[in-house]
This record gives structure tokens, C-alpha cells and sequence, in this order.
């Protein structure tokens, strides 16, 4: 499966989530406010709506000396005219040799390298299935694509374009790394046949890790400008093209003006980011590829901007890093090609795990510990007890329920405790209707005797809603529960193909509204035609969101039935108790 070929959907997968969370927040309080006689004040409250901040295109005169203002459009193996006191070598077409794939394999990856520009051609990461075809490991590099990690050299105006430069590689049949042992080395040489001008980039690989090491040297140029390929947008490997699609975006951190970031699709001309920044990246969905300083080692302590050009085809746009080169001709810089595994990118710094942001901007910093904490919990059960995530999600609404009833409880209290003044407030409503004063100072005594609070019996109700959003970025963005399968469903973090689950959500919602209201003497009409719009609502949003949420709010449905058959018996007997405190006709 390809990029998708249909347009954007109408309403995105965020935009529904919202949406859902948005009524159930406005039934559980709707019910406590609404339907009651309104408060002895009605202050109205004005939405706060955050204005949008608007995107620019950054003028040349504004990209910051190392970004590279304008990198003139030279033809591989072609360089302009260089001023007299420059010797700026020229690396002609006929100098390219065939072309030789080198491989360095390890336990979690298999990388090719090509001889021509030192590029790297082909990255696999070998823990991960790709869901399309040709079956075999999640692929990162677009096939054809030879401009990643590939050089180029910015000296004054002139450009040296080393992307088809032929390349000497040590050693030459590549790197075979066993888990747990040695580092290896892969060195590429470049040396101009003419003049004394030449490249050395040395990778060093680590087994068991994603990031790898890059140091190298340019030779025979006075203070150039490195200019290293980030590539252009990574391989689509997930069943739904279009959450791919959306995800496809490369990233960066600016050391002022924090991260930022821009769908490929939307680039339509060429773009110059001015930096500095802590990172540049290509991201999708689940995957990363990122380029980071490297100080330690001899490079600079930031990447110095990024330069963007459109190409054909959906979804993709090249993307290059530029990094300062001093007099020494050093440089060094780290490459990340990988999951986004929230504890690998946040060993790495400087807010790296936040390439791809949770939830929206102002919810954003709230969110995130609960993310991070659900995220923790899930493990931890699938490791500790040995089962799959499946079976997780139903013990965590399990015990999600048994946790809150001690609110719930409390909840409940709060609910008998206003319908048990509901026959007072009806009276004075009506004995008072043409004395508003007499009114308001009227329901005050009672509000302060019986400690009567409209939203009291709701609130409690409301903290699982954090729990439920933050499961819904979990089971989106998570590496862990990427493809995981569970009884007839191929994958938690897509929907159910079968809609099985939606259908028996919107059913247990159904069912916990009825028991709620068959208690009741008197059901409000606006009541009943919530106890049946809502779950069909319900059953349409949640039919386009990640199974495993289904899963979760299911199960936690149907541990609320026993307490919800409790509480409508106590809502029984307090009935009961209303009727023999209501005032009789003619008192």
C-alpha cells in the first residue's frame, strides 16, 4: 500500500477524539446543570479561543550566516566559476565510478551505504514489520533516494557537490555487528584527482543502539560550509496512508524558538529555516531520522539551519542540514534513525521525544505526564504479568473502575443530596415566581442549609477523562503498541475493521443510561432522547478510533454496571424519602 490516493478525510482522527470527549463532558455535566433549576446567579462565560499563529517564509536576509542564504542550483559535478583567491575544485561527471552498495548489519538494523557520494541508500529496521508491500522489515529510505547523508560544501557563493563524488570505502565488503560486542567503523575517502581538496567521513555503529556517530574532515578549503542530506521523507509503512500521510513532516528545534515543524505535502517552493537548532528531523508516524550536533568529538554544538526544496511526487520534499566547518576543517555530527521510543529520544536531550508533540498546544504540558505515566503502567503489567497488551487494556479498566469508586461513591452522595431539595426548589420557584429578591435570597438559604451544588454530583465523573485522552496518544503514538493484535483485531492502534467494539461501547453506554433513569419518577424529555442519540453518536465517532481505546472504555463500562445497579437502588430509596418531605397542597 502506497500514499493514500484519496483527498483528506473530512474530520481527522484528533478532531473526532475531541469531539467525543466534548459530549461525554457535556451529558455528565449537562445532566447535573441543565435539567435542575439553574443556579441564583448565571454568569455567562466566554470560550477562550487561541488565536492561530501565522507561518511565514523566511526571507534570505534572515537566515542566520551558517544556514546558507541561498545555495545556488548547481548540477551534480558542476561548480561555478570560483573568486580568484579560492581554489574551488570542480568534481566532473566523468570522474563517477560504478556504483558499489556496502552493508553494515547488526541486530536492529541493516544499512547500505553507495560508493557514489557516500550516500546512505537503504535503512531497515529489523525489530519492526512493515505493513506494506513487499513484506519484510519497516523501511526508512524511499527507493532511488541518494541524497541521504549525502555532502555537499558551501564555500563563499560556490558550491562543491559531492552527491555523485566516487568514494573510497574501508572496509570494502561493509561491517557485520553481533549484539553486545564491538563497535565498528565505516570509513568513506574522497581525494580530488587534480587539486589538493578532499572529504573523509568516518561512521561509527553501535550494535545496540540506533544512534550512530559521524566525524569527519574536510581537506584543502578554509572554513566551508557542510551541507549533509536528511533525505527526502521516509518510506510509508503503515496500513492507514492517511494517519502516514499527516505524520510525515520534518521537524526541527530552534535553540530560541523551540520546535516546529511542516507537513512535506505542504511544500510548494523552497524554504530556508534559520537557525541554530539542537536537532533537525524527518519523521512519520512511528519512525524517526534525525540529524544532532556533535561537540564532544569536534563538530559544532548546533545544526546551522535547514535548506527545503519541493520535488515530485506526494509526501516528499528534499531536505539538507548544514553544519560550520572551522579552520581545522573538522566536523561531527550524530545521526538517529529509528523508532520513536519515548526513552531512547529523551536520553538523547533537548526535548527530542517531542518530535512528535502529544496532543494539542494548550493541553499539551497536562498531558504529557499522564501520557507518559498510562505509557509506563501498560508496560510494566505486559512485562510483569507476562500477557499480552490486549488483555492489559481490559485489566486497566478494570482497575481504573475499582480505583474511582471511592469518587464515584462520593459522587453519588452529591447526586441524592440535590434530588432530595429538588421539592423545596420546585416550591419556593413557584411560590416566589413574581418576587425575584425574595427569590434569590430564598434559594441562597437553601443552597447554605442543605449544601446543595449543581455540578457536585459531576465532577468526580470527570477524571477519568484525562485517562482516557492520554490513552488515545498512547495507543496512537506509541511504538510498543504498534501492530499489536488481540482476539479478532489485527492492530490496537487502528480501528476495528469489524466495528464489533464501537457497536458494544455504544450498546454499554445505552445500558448504563437506562439504569440510571428507569429509577426515575419523573425522566426529563431531553433525558430520553439523550439516552438515545448519545451511544449512536458515540458508536459513529469511536468506529474511526484505535481499537485498543474501544477496548479499554468497554471493559470500563461494563465494571461501572454493578455500582451503577447500586447506585439506582440508593437513587430508589432517596425517591422515597423525597416524596415524604415534599409539602403537601394548601401548606
Amino acid at each position: 500500500m502506497g500514499p493514500r490516493e484519496e483527498s483528506e478525510p473530512a474530520v481527522n482522527t484528533e478532531t473526532r477524539f475531541l469531539l467525543a470527549v466534548l459530549l461525554m463532558m457535556g451529558v455528565l455535566i449537562g445532566t447535573n446543570v441543565l435539567f435542575p433549576p439553574p443556579a441564583p446567579e448565571d454568569v455567562p462565560v466566554e470560550e477562550e479561543v487561541e488565536a492561530p499563529v501565522e507561518e511565514r517564509e523566511p526571507t534570505p536576509e534572515e537566515v542566520a550566516p551558517e544556514a546558507a542564504p541561498e545555495v545556488p542550483q548547481v548540477p551534480p559535478g558542476i561548480v561555478e566559476a570560483p573568486p580568484e583567491e579560492e581554489e574551488v575544485p570542480a568534481v566532473e561527471p566523468e570522474e563517477v565510478a560504478a556504483e558499489k552498495i556496502v552493508e553494515v548489519e547488526g541486530p536492529l538494523y541493516r544499512m547500505r551505504f553507495s560508493n557514489q557520494g557516500a550516500a546512505l541508500v537503504g535503512a531497515e529496521l529489523l525489530q519492526f514489520q512493515t505493513f506494506v508491500e513487499p513484506n519484510g522489515p519497516v523501511r526508512l529510505v524511499h527507493e532511488g533516494d541518494r541524497t541521504l547523508l549525502s555532502h555537499r560544501i558551501l564555500v563563499g557563493a560556490d558550491t562543491i557537490d559531492l552527491r555523485g563524488a566516487p568514494f573510497e570505502v574501508e572496509p570494502s565488503d561493509g561491517l557485520r555487528l553481533e549484539a553486545g560486542g564491538d563497535s565498528g567503523t565505516l570509513t568513506f575517502r574522497y581525494r580530488h584527482p587534480d587539486v589538493a581538496f578532499g572529504l573523509e567521513v568516518e561512521y561509527l555503529f553501535d550494535p545496540d543502539s540506533y544512534l550512530v556517530e559521524a566525524r569527519g574532515r574536510v581537506l584543502g578549503i578554509d572554513r566551508g560550509l557542510l551541507i549533509t542530506g536528511l533525505g527526502s521523507g521516509l518510506q510509508f509503512n503503515e496500513v492507514d496512508p492517511d494517519e502516514e500521510a499527516s505524520a510525515m513532516q520534518y521537524v526541527v528545534n530552534h535553540r530560541q524558538e523551540g520546535i516546529r515543524s511542516r507537513a512535506l505535502e505542504d511544500i510548494e517552493a523552497r524554504r530556508v529555516e534559520d537557525g541554530p537548532f539542537f536537532w533537525a528531523a524527518m519523521k512519520s508516524r512511528y519512525f524517526l531520522l534525525a540529524l544532532l550536533p556533535h561537540a564532544e568529538v569536534g563538530g559544532a554544538d548546533h545544526v546551522g539551519g535547514l535548506l527545503v526544496d519541493e520535488m515530485e511526487g506526494e509526501y516528499r520534499a528534499e531536505v539538507a542540514a548544514t553544519f560550520p566547518v572551522g579552520r581545522d576543517g573538522i566536523f561531527a555530527y550524530r545521526v538517529f534513525a529509528g523508532p520513536q521510543d519515548f526513552g531512547q529520544l529523551q536520553a538523547l536531550g533537548h526535548d527530542l521525544e517531542q518530535v512528535s508533540p502529544v496532543g494539542w498546544g494548550f493541553f499539551r504540558p497536562i498531558l504529557r505526564p499522564f501520557v507518559g505515566l498510562v505509557t509506563r503502567i501498560l508496560v510494566f503489567f505486559h512485562q510483569s504479568l507476562d500477557i499480552g497488551y490486549g488483555w492489559v487494556l481490559v485489566l486497566f479498566g478494570v482497575l481504573m473502575r475499582v480505583i474511582l469508586f471511592p469518587l464515584n461513591h462520593k459522587a453519588m452522595k452529591a447526586q441524592l443530596r440535590n434530588m432530595a431539595v429538588q421539592p423545596l426548589l420546585k416550591d419556593i420557584q413557584t411560590k416566589y415566581k413574581d418576587q425575584p429578591e425574595k427569590m434569590q435570597k430564598e434559594l441562597m438559604r437553601l443552597y447554605k442549609e442543605h449544601g446543595f451544588n449543581p455540578i457536585g454530583g459531576c465532577w468526580p465523573m470527570l477524571i477519568p477523562l484525562p485517562i482516557l485522552i492520554a490513552l488515545f496518544f498512547v495507543l496512537r503514538e506509541t511504538i510498543e503498541l504498534r501492530g499489536v493484535p488481540f482476539l479478532w483485531l489485527p492492530d490496537l492502534s487502528l480501528r476495528d475493521p469489524y466495528f464489533i467494539l464501537p457497536v458494544l461501547l455504544g450498546l454499554s453506554m445505552f445500558l448504563l443510561q437506562w439504569m440510571n433513569i428507569r429509577v426515575m419518577d419523573e425522566v426529563p424529555p431531553q433525558m430520553k432522547m439523550m439516552m438515545w442519540i448519545l451511544p449512536f453518536f458515540m458508536v459513529v465517532i469511536f468506529s474511526a478510533l484505535p481499537s485498543g481505546l474501544n477496548l479499554y472504555y468497554f471493559t470500563a463500562n461494563m465494571a461501572t454496571l454493578p455500582q451503577s445497579y447500586w447506585i439506582a437502588q440508593e437513587r430508589r430509596k432517596a425517591q422515597a424519602e423525597q416524596k415524604a418531605l415534599a409539602p403537601t397542597p394548601g401548606d
